[in-house]
């Protein structure tokens, strides 16, 4: 009879298999107490029991099961002798990149390719797993003092107006209170990573003494030893405006600042699951603060109190923040092209004509353009991230338009100037009333109803869209058309209702009376009234 072995394992969390061994080590009990306490003979014991002598006499000898032991050694496996190369491979791969390592298969396949395997792929996958389990790296346990953060970038998807969109995730966490700032951007880009920084120390309340990054071309310039860097211009003024330490990982060490790596899918399914659809960055934000603000109520499995209680702790080894808040802009200066566009990171924005070949100033900050002549703004612009875009404002060509008429029809700057209804109906009127004569044939004072379009599209220029279409609606009611007509209209919706005047307070002008004037007299004045008519 063979061997009678029991698991030696009894901590399984397998309900059969502990009753199992429960019942197998049960039998092994009852037998030796029979025979070595009770003093019944062997083959009373192997009768009793249904034992094999040999059996029996191997409980006897041993206070518990043995376990299983092999009679004869293993014979030779075929993957053996190739066991050396194998190791040589996925040694090779600790140098290799992350996605470009050997896995089982490929192993497989280049040993029966190249070194003429005739094994089979399970014997392949058990030596692979047997390298990996002796060799599986080591991580010692870490304390996080107060006032270190990390920072990782990371990305998520969701809904922005109907159009799935890819944002980039700024992500500072303070290991020790385990509070985590999330902030979505267009970009990944040196505005952002100095937007996030600022944003996040108002958020925690205190500048961490100490930051951990990774080696990104926002904060790194060159390398010159294993921990030291060469620093960006732009990580240098956040470093300078804040007084923060840096602290760099080593090279594919990631795991360094493994707290907000982790923070970083932890905030993705916790806070864009499902993906929200929003109408703007700004209310994605929103969503975003409202699950760190939240999360300061939790508190960390063996820790005591809250995270917001912790983070509280935290901020007496933080700095304060400045007095002054930090500018996470990009400043750089152009000169106006000859169609009236500056070009600022590879994108093109428009300014008003009358800037051409002039020189001004570009500020860039995550979401706007700002373009200034000297000390006046003369453009803003939303800021564009995709593609080689062109961003126009139709008023800046206005001016330019109503000198040049004939290139109002083909315009690219008002090719997507979707205006109200009212303003397709103007136009066609005055086009109508006003068409285009040779200059030759034209009388004094003649304008086409072109240019007196422009000129109606210029009241934009000091008046919101709103306000200029209820005044062309009122116009095209009345009959009236003209450029002037439509001013005299917006004015006139500006002026403020003229009070009643209240004599209450007054008792001495209550006694005053004013007659009627008569207007008749005013008659003589008309055209073709007759002289002395009163």
């Amino acid at each position: 009879m063979g061997d009678c072995s029991v698991p030696t394992d009894q901590s399984s969390t397998n309900p059969e298999d502990s009753s199992k061994v429960y019942s197998q080590m049960k039998l092994w009990n009852d037998v030796r107490q029979f025979v070595l306490v009770d003093g019944r003979s062997k083959r009373a014991a192997c009768r009793k029991f249904g034992l094999h002598w040999n059996t029996l006499q191997k409980m006897l000898d041993h206070p518990q099961p043995p376990g299983y032991r092999r009679s004869a050694a293993a014979r030779p496996r075929k993957i053996d002798p190739f066991l050396p190369l194998v190791h040589r491979w996925l040694d090779a791969d600790r140098k290799a990149p992350r996605k470009q390592k050997h896995t089982a298969r490929r192993v497989f396949d280049r040993l029966r390719e190249e070194h003429g395997f005739t094994g089979g792929h399970t014997a392949v996958k058990q030596a692979v797993r047997e390298w990996k389990q002796t060799h599986a790296p080591a991580f010692v346990p870490l304390e996080h003092p107060m006032g270190e953060a990390q920072v990782d970038f990371g990305e998520a998807k969701f809904w922005l107006n109907g159009v799935e969109t890819k944002a980039a995730l700024f992500v500072m966490s303070l290991p020790y209170s385990d509070a985590v700032f999330i902030h979505a951007y267009p970009r990944e880009c040196t505005e952002s990573f100095q937007d996030g920084h600022a944003r996040a120390f108002a958020f925690f309340g205190g500048v961490p003494a100490r930051i951990s990054y990774d080696n990104s071309r926002i904060a790194v310039k060159t390398f010159v030893g294993p921990r030291q860097r060469e620093l960006t211009d732009g990580f240098l003024q956040l470093q300078s405006h804040y007084l923060f330490t840096e602290h760099f990982c080593l090279v594919r060490k990631a795991n360094e600042k493994g707290h907000v790596e982790n923070l970083v899918g932890y905030g993705r399914r916790n806070f864009l699951v499902p993906l929200p659809q929003v109408e703007s960055f700004d209310q994605l934000n929103e969503l975003l603060r409202r699950g760190c603000t939240k999360e300061l109520t939790r508190s960390l499995a063996g820790k005591d109190g809250s995270k917001g209680e912790r983070l509280d702790e935290e901020r007496v080894a933080m700095r304060p923040l400045p007095a002054h808040h930090f500018e996470a802009v990009r400043v750089a200066t152009a000169r106006v092209n000859t169609l009236g566009l500056v070009h600022f990171q590879g994108h093109q924005y428009s300014v008003p004509v009358r800037c051409v070949q002039q020189c001004v100033t570009v500020t860039g900050d995550v979401l706007r353009v700002r373009i200034a002549l000297g000390t006046d703004t003369v453009a803003e612009h939303p800021r564009q991230w995709s593609g080689k875009a062109v961003t126009y404002d139709p008023l800046h060509y206005l001016p330019l338009l109503e000198r040049r008429p004939g290139a109002f029809e083909h315009a690219a700057p008002l090719k997507h100037w979707n205006l109200p209804v009212a303003f397709g109906v103007l136009r066609r009127t005055l086009e109508a009333d006003w068409p285009y004569l040779p200059r030759a044939q034209r009388p004094a004072g003649y304008t086409t109803g072109t240019v007196r379009f422009i000129r109606v599209l210029r009241l934009l220029e000091e008046a919101p869209l709103a306000d200029v279409t209820r005044a062309v609606q009122r116009a095209l009611e009345l009959g009236i058309a003209g450029p002037d007509d439509v001013k005299l209209l917006l004015e006139s919706q500006r002026e403020a209702p003229i009070a009643t005047f209240s004599l209450v307070g007054r008792p001495h002008l209550s006694g005053v009376h004013v007659a009627t004037p008569e207007l008749g007299a005013y008659g003589s004045l008309m055209p073709g009234a007759k002289e002395g008519a009163a």
